[in-house]
């Protein structure tokens, strides 16, 4: 393939203007706007949506390459941790410029918080609407915070 002054694929590259590019500053075929080849009916990517059967979905409606059932087996370093996101072994996540993960940050408007300025993951409110039940959470305030943790030197809440 063609490379641009910027080292990419002539096509894929924004700043030359590429053939590849929508109008929208991405790949035509990927652009839910622009309602690319590779969109399907659900506005998911067609090999990652389980309601069309994509390629990419096993039969427990899990991504294949990470559905232990199937028998993936995450790589595990010297550190005994997920390789892919092991800090000593030159994981780097993105971050934003608050120097936190761009996908946590609520100031960024990252995509794993949620409407109520939660991670989605470890929101009680969205939990309840998604599973129609209500999760055992226990809630505490700043004060019971710190005197639940006063006596545990080597744990931090973030």
């Amino acid at each position: 393939m063609p490379k641009c002054p910027h080292n990419r694929r002539k096509t894929r590259c924004k700043e030359c203007g590429g053939s590849s590019i929508c109008s929208h500053n991405r790949i035509k075929y990927n652009c839910k706007e622009c309602g690319g080849s590779q969109i399907c009916p659900h506005n998911r990517q067609k090999s990652r949506c389980y309601e069309c059967g994509g390629k990419s979905i096993c039969p427990h409606n899990r991504n294949k390459y990470a559905c232990k059932d199937c028998g993936y087996i995450p790589k595990i370093c010297p550190h005994n941790r997920q390789k892919s996101g092991c800090y000593e072994c030159g994981y780097i996540p993105k971050l934003c410029p608050h120097n936190r993960r761009k996908s946590r940050c609520h100031e960024c408007g990252g995509g794993s918080i949620c409407p109520h300025n939660r991670q989605k993951s470890r929101c009680h409110e969205c939990l309840a609407d998604k599973d129609n039940r209500i999760p055992e959470v226990e809630e505490y305030t700043s004060e019971e915070y710190k005197i639940f943790f006063s006596d545990k030197t080597n744990i931090t809440i973030i």
